[in-house]
């Protein structure tokens, strides 16, 4: 019941919003779909947060900071993944080898490797990695938990740490030497 009265409250507010938050959307992005999924992740974060929300504060100031938040670290994110990119116009004669030796029934077993993987996190390790790897930072990790920073950083690594002993196998078939 409690669920339903937060939705109910949750949509009255957001109604008058919602286009908005869609010009709003679109000043960042430039382009309608990518606002729509802004608008989408932005009423995602608001709903699951919608319990930190004060209600003597202004509801339209807070949708939007998140959106702008939202927008930044989703940016930021795809600025990190393009930093790894590189883009050579010759490729090698190895990296031709690495890129037409796999295929789609390897990467399954990958792919249930690391879901295996994730599943055998215990709770607490897990949360908190899933939460970072989905791109929150330290803090906000930290005040979601109600967690010390430190305890939080120190989880992450823990995370890590499991996840690169259960996946062992694939960092030795590229060659690379073990790592503790």
């Amino acid at each position: 019941m409690e669920t339903i009265n937060k939705t109910l409250n949750f949509e009255s507010l957001i109604g008058p919003y919602h286009s908005k938050l869609k010009a709003y959307a679109l000043n960042f992005t430039h382009d309608e779909d990518s606002a729509a999924d802004l608008v989408q992740d932005t009423l995602l974060k608001a709903y699951r947060y919608y319990d930190k929300f004060k209600p003597e504060t202004n509801f339209r100031a807070w949708l939007f900071t998140i959106m702008k938040n939202t927008f930044i670290n989703n940016y930021r994110r795809n600025t990190r993944v393009q930093r790894v990119v590189s883009v050579e116009e010759e490729l090698s004669s190895q990296q031709l080898a690495f890129s037409c030796s796999r295929n789609n029934g390897e990467l399954k077993f990958i792919n249930e490797d690391i879901a295996k993987a994730l599943k055998a996190l215990p709770d607490n390790l897990y949360d908190p990695f899933m939460r970072y790897f989905e791109g929150y930072k330290y803090h906000e990790i930290a005040e979601e938990f109600d967690l010390p920073i430190g305890t939080v950083k120190t989880r992450i690594h823990h995370a890590r740490l499991h996840l690169k002993k259960f996946l062992k196998i694939y960092s030795q078939s590229k060659g690379k030497p073990d790592q503790p």
